[in-house]
């Protein structure tokens, strides 16, 4: 399942394929189904018979980073500029599927450089991507401006990990898939979001109306546990379970379900650590703001290399992340909380 979402193609705004792999993925699962009009599918599943259940809210966004057609050279060069925030440095020599044609970004050669623009990280501007075209005229045939394309990257697994690209965030629909297919003591909604990487735009419509008892965004954050970097600066550790926040550039989370969480974790000696940075942020930052306010917390799982052709994740931490959800879920329909 998560090579099928993963392998799918969904760019901010342009997300209906993957929402049509997790429509189909769960149409016997006893849920009613929304979509609305920027494409939010918001899922509903009512507990059995328990007409005092709380409301559970999770939600995880369909699109990934891409590129935007800007300009096409005389040449049949591709200029483009990004959907999200991707680094140029990490783009060169990728391959990319421009409306199912292959191509390469490419860039002027080094030897062809001056001493300050090797020093110095590309930018944008200098990227091109390249379809084989000889000629404006000929690569018009293939691509127009405005038309969307990303990374082209096969789903491999090595050792206990996963590599991908739209790890970030496919992980988290997976979750809320595997979630919508089991049977809870509480209702459980899931909003498969939208347009989260131009801006965390489509929780906003995706969660008003809801009010639910808690929220849970689920994502990937950063895991810069690598060699060279000083263990004092690594956001997060992978292996070592999901990371729950407590503060970031978007959202401060709510205490109380945070404790919840951790302590779903904890009761079942099961691996999870804080996200050790404020920076960044989710669609929790928009969430905890709808209807006057809702409970908000995040859930992530330690991902190198994200926004990029190759993220990797660890199988641990997603099976100690799965762990975690039916804990706090479970918990949460217990008739003393």
């Amino acid at each position: 399942m998560l090579k099928r979402l993963t392998d799918a193609f969904g760019f901010s705004g342009y997300e209906a394929q993957v929402r049509n792999i997790i429509m189909e993925e769960i149409k016997d699962c006893d849920v009613d189904v929304s979509v609305d009009s920027m494409g939010n599918l918001v899922v509903f599943k009512l507990a059995d018979e328990n007409p005092d259940a709380k409301t559970v809210m999770f939600a995880a966004h369909m699109d990934e980073v891409g590129f935007i057609v800007t300009d096409i050279t005389d040449e049949g060069y591709i200029k483009f500029d990004c959907v999200g925030g991707v680094e140029p440095k990490v783009m060169i020599s990728q391959r990319v599927m421009i409306n199912g044609h292959c191509g390469v970004v490419g860039l002027k050669p080094i030897h062809l450089t001056t001493k300050e623009e090797r020093q110095s990280t590309p930018s944008m501007d200098e990227l091109f991507a390249d379809i084989g075209a000889k000629s404006r005229a000929e690569a018009e045939e293939l691509v127009q401006k405005g038309d969307y394309f990303g990374f082209d990257s096969d789903y491999r697994e090595f050792g206990n990990r996963i590599k991908a690209k739209a790890i970030d965030d496919r992980l988290g629909c997976l979750f809320m898939i595997e979630i919508l297919k089991r049977k809870w003591n509480v209702n459980v909604v899931c909003a498969f979001t939208v347009q989260e990487e131009v801006g965390l735009r489509g929780i906003k419509p995706a969660a008003r109306g809801i009010n639910p008892d808690y929220a849970v965004v689920l994502e990937v954050t950063s895991c810069n546990d690598i060699t060279g970097v000083p263990e004092n600066l690594r956001v997060t550790t992978m292996g070592k379970g999901p990371a729950l926040t407590l503060l970031d550039s978007a959202c401060k989370t709510n205490g109380e379900l945070v404790e919840l969480l951790a302590c779903a974790a904890e009761s079942r000696n099961i691996p999870w650590q804080f996200k050790a940075s404020t920076a960044g942020g989710n669609d929790s930052g928009n969430l905890c703001l709808v209807d006057g306010g809702i409970k908000t917390a995040s859930v992530s799982v330690p991902c190198r290399y994200f926004h990029s052709a190759s993220c990797v994740v660890d199988k641990r931490d997603i099976d100690a992340c799965r762990k975690l959800l039916c804990g706090f879920l479970e918990d949460a329909g217990r008739s003393d909380r």
